[in-house]
């Protein structure tokens, strides 16, 4: 039922907009939506205006089946970093930043915390991102912090801020899948360092202790 509903909602204006132009003149336009019907279910989405519409929305990052058990940290709608909610699967949620524009989510295994909890200071600190990619490569180099190989991140981000309270789904967004796969090269596991067709895998920061595999995002597919 929540697939059927996403469903409709995204893709109702495209459908209104294919089929307009094949159904002018005729008095059988059952298969159009209206403007009014439209409208009406862009009326059904709301702003994230809690810390649960924050766990809410940030959980479509995360797996379906491991939602309910993992944990969710980021700024609540105070400014502060907390741990949203607590959880005990593979997995630790970093919620969307409610003071920045658009949406922005990511899943990531809970081997990686280190190494994303590293960068969180270090930015807090006002390192810039240079600086923070420097100070992370000699890091991961001396073995103070690791990065297990095929670890995953997933990022689930739009430009907008609203949602849909039935199914949790961010107006417009997407997921992008990155695998960790520290130090390797398009020559050591076979892949472009550019994308060859959308949503092919390609690898990105090659040679690096942040080389990883970037999967572009599949348009509106989270369940």
């Amino acid at each position: 039922m929540k697939k059927l509903l996403a469903t409709v909602l995204l893709g109702g204006l495209v459908i209104s907009c294919n089929t307009s132009d094949k159904n002018k003149g005729t008095s059988n336009d059952n298969s159009t939506e209206t403007t009014e019907e439209i409208a009406d279910k862009k009326s059904n989405l709301k702003s994230i205006e809690s810390d649960q519409d924050l766990i809410a929305t940030a959980l479509m990052a995360a797996p379906k089946e491991s939602r309910e058990n993992t944990k969710v940290i980021g700024y609540n709608m105070a400014g502060e970093f907390v741990t949203l909610k607590e959880g005990d699967s593979e997995y630790i949620v970093l919620a969307d930043d409610p003071k920045k524009n658009g949406f922005n989510a990511a899943c990531y295994h809970k081997d990686l915390e280190p190494f994303m909890a590293r960068g969180r200071t270090l930015r807090n600190e006002g390192k810039s991102s240079d600086e923070i990619f420097a100070i992370r490569e000699a890091e991961v180099k001396s073995g103070k912090i690791k990065i297990t190989p095929g670890s995953t991140l997933h990022i689930y981000y739009g430009p907008n801020t609203t949602f849909d309270p039935e199914t949790s789904q961010v107006e417009g967004a997407k997921l992008r899948y990155v695998i960790y796969t520290p130090f390797a090269t398009s020559k050591s596991i076979g892949l472009p360092e550019t994308p060859s067709a959308p949503n092919h895998p390609w690898i990105m920061d090659p040679g690096t202790h942040r080389a990883h595999i970037m999967i572009s995002p599949l348009e509106n597919k989270v369940e």
